[in-house]
């Protein structure tokens, strides 16, 4: 979806993977994760990005198929952005990006 609407898209298929591509990518503009991830959950990574204080602006959006407050309000505290419930529409993924990354 995120690639037909012309933006790059970098993949990992873990938590621990997420982690590593954006400490080794610099440029990345948005980070997209799910909650339910071997290695590394979705809140341990997004915690860990967080951690590093380079990433202190980049948004980072949770999509999952979870809906509980109590993950949301996890979330943001440790500095997510947006969540999105499985399942989703395409253009909503799409608004969501261009809302936070300026294109």
């Amino acid at each position: 979806m995120l690639v037909q609407a012309g933006y790059q898209v970098v993949e990992a298929e873990d938590g621990m993977q997420g982690l590593t591509a954006v400490g080794a990518q610099r440029d990345i503009a948005l980070v997209i994760c799910d909650i339910n991830m071997p290695n590394m959950n979705g809140i341990e990574m997004l915690a860990a990005v967080k951690e590093d204080a380079a990433n202190a602006a980049l948004p980072v959006v949770m999509l999952t198929t979870e809906g509980k407050a109590q993950l949301i309000q996890q979330a943001k505290r440790h500095g997510a952005k947006g969540w999105i419930v499985k399942p989703f529409k395409a253009d909503q993924l799409v608004a969501v990006v261009r809302k936070l990354v300026g294109a």
